[in-house]
């Protein structure tokens, strides 16, 4: 078994929750709790949340982790 962690980004907007729903429905965990932070270039907040997934597969940099 191997486990994946990906962080997943967005604006602070139903678009976030979109994102982690789907990772979630996916079989993503969620690890640890969301960070927000001011993004000054843009003039937005955003959001990260860090998922992690066990797989039946040896890691290698080429992964797809959005399609595991």
């Amino acid at each position: 078994m191997t486990t994946l962690y990906r962080l997943l980004t967005e604006e602070d907007t139903s678009a976030f929750c979109h994102k982690v729903s789907d990772a979630l429905a996916k079989g993503w965990k969620l690890e640890g709790s969301p960070a927000y932070a001011f993004d000054a270039a843009k003039g937005v907040m955003r959001c990260a949340q860090a998922v992690t997934k066990e797989v039946d597969a040896d890691y290698t940099p080429e992964m797809k982790l959005g399609a595991q």
